[in-house]
C-alpha cells in the first residue's frame, strides 16, 4: 500500500472517530452549547446567575438560570420554568418569552433536569422537586418570597409541574434534597401537560392521537409497572389542599391527550380546587400563533394575579 493511500485513510478514520464523538457529545442532554439560542432579555434592575448549579447527581451537575431582582426591598415571586421533550430531549436555552413575568415583578428559575438517556423515572421528578427545594433554602439570597412561588411547564414540562407542585409535604422524591418542611407553591401553569403517565403509554385515544414511545422510555425497567406508573402521575396526587392549578391545552393535540386536561379540570372542580381550564380551538401540541401566545401570556400573569398570595 502506497504512503498515499496510506495517509488517505488514516485522515477518514480521524473524521470518523471525529464524528462519533461529536456524536456522541451532542447526544448528551446536559451539555449544551448556549451560543445556539438567543439570551434571554432581562429588565436592569434584575441580575443573572446562569447555570446555578441546584444539585449534584454522582458526576451530573442540575443547573437552571435564575434572573432575579436584587434591589427590590421586598422579597419577590419567581416562576419556575420547565422545558418539554418528552423527557427525553430539550435544554433550558431554548426556553423565552419571559418579559410579561419581568414586567409583572417576576423573577424566573430556568430549569434543566436528568432525562431518559441519563436516568429512567422518578429522576426527572426528583431534580424539579431539588431545583424548589434549592430556591426555597436560597430564598434570601435571591430575594424570593417562598410564598409566592409558582411552578410552569409545557408537555413533560408541564408533566414536572404539576408533579413538583402537587407532591406538596409528600417528600417521596426528595431524597437527593432533604431539609425543607411546609413545601407549598402558589400555583401551577399547566401548559398540554401529560397528567397520567400509564394512561398515555397505554390507552389507545383513537386515530387523532398517535403513540409515543416516551412514557415506556423512560418509566424504563418499570414500564410494565403500573403501580409505578401512578407515583409518578399528577393526577394520582390532586386533593382538597391542591395548590390553584391553571390548564392550556388545544383541542386537537396529536401528542398529548386533550382528554388527560379534560379529566385533571374535573377533578379539581369536583374537589373545590381553584383552576382556569383555556381549550386552544384546533390548536395541537403547542405551536399555537403568535396572537394566541400572546393572549395566552396575558392570561397566565391574570391567573397569577387573581391568587389570594399575590393579592396586596
Amino acid at each position: 500500500m502506497s504512503n498515499y493511500i496510506k495517509k488517505y485513510y488514516l485522515l477518514v478514520l480521524a473524521s470518523i472517530i471525529s464524528l462519533s464523538t461529536l456524536a456522541q457529545e451532542a447526544s448528551v442532554p446536559n451539555v449544551s452549547d448556549s451560543s445556539k439560542y438567543k439570551p434571554v432579555v432581562y429588565p436592569a434592575t434584575f441580575k443573572a446567575n446562569l447555570n446555578e448549579v441546584y444539585t449534584k447527581v454522582n458526576d451530573w451537575d442540575g443547573r437552571m438560570d435564575i434572573y432575579y431582582q436584587p434591589s427590590s426591598n421586598k422579597p419577590t415571586p419567581i416562576v419556575i420554568n420547565i422545558h418539554g421533550g418528552g423527557w427525553k430531549n430539550g435544554v433550558k436555552e431554548t426556553q423565552g418569552g419571559f418579559t410579561n413575568f419581568f414586567k409583572a415583578g417576576m423573577s424566573i428559575a430556568n430549569v434543566e433536569y436528568r432525562m431518559t438517556p441519563q436516568a429512567k423515572a422518578p429522576a426527572a421528578v426528583e431534580d424539579l422537586r431539588c431545583a424548589l427545594i434549592y430556591l426555597i433554602k436560597n430564598a434570601k439570597q435571591f430575594n424570593i418570597d417562598v410564598n409566592k412561588i409558582v411552578v410552569m411547564g409545557g408537555s413533560a414540562g408541564g408533566h414536572l409541574a404539576l408533579m413538583t407542585g402537587l407532591l406538596g409535604n409528600n417528600h417521596l422524591f426528595d431524597n437527593n434534597c432533604k431539609g425543607v418542611e411546609k413545601i407549598k407553591v402558589a400555583a401551577i401553569i399547566d401548559k398540554w401537560g401529560i397528567t397520567d403517565v400509564w394512561d398515555w403509554a397505554y390507552t389507545d385515544h383513537g386515530p387523532a392521537v398517535r403513540k409515543s414511545s416516551s412514557p415506556k422510555d423512560w418509566l424504563g425497567d418499570k414500564k410494565n409497572d403500573e403501580a409505578f406508573a401512578k407515583t409518578v402521575s399528577p393526577v394520582t396526587y390532586v386533593n382538597k389542599k391542591s395548590p390553584p392549578i391553571m390548564i392550556i391545552h388545544g383541542n386537537a393535540d396529536s401528542t398529548v391527550p386533550y382528554k388527560q386536561s379534560v379529566d385533571l379540570h374535573q377533578k379539581l372542580v369536583d374537589l373545590g380546587v381553584k383552576t382556569e381550564f383555556i381549550t386552544v380551538e384546533g390548536g395541537g401540541h403547542g405551536k399555537f400563533s403568535k396572537e394566541k401566545n400572546a393572549e395566552l401570556g396575558n392570561q397566565i400573569i391574570g391567573f397569577i394575579k387573581s391568587l389570594e398570595a399575590f393579592k396586596e
